[in-house]
């Protein structure tokens, strides 16, 4: 999941470089939700994994 962010990230910061602010916007802020999106993910499989297992 983190490499979709990475990718969305790397397709906005070309398109801002070419002029296409648009679409610049439009990747940052999927780029943005898909990593907000990893991170709850990997703050509740932390928390999950911390828990003591049943004896």
């Amino acid at each position: 999941m983190l490499s979709w962010t990475l990718t969305f990230l790397v397709i906005a910061l070309i398109a801002a470089i070419l002029g296409f602010g648009v679409l610049a916007g439009t990747a940052m802020y999927i780029a943005k939700v898909i990593f907000l999106v990893f991170l709850v993910v990997f703050v509740l499989s932390f928390v999950m994994g911390r828990r003591m297992p049943r004896v």
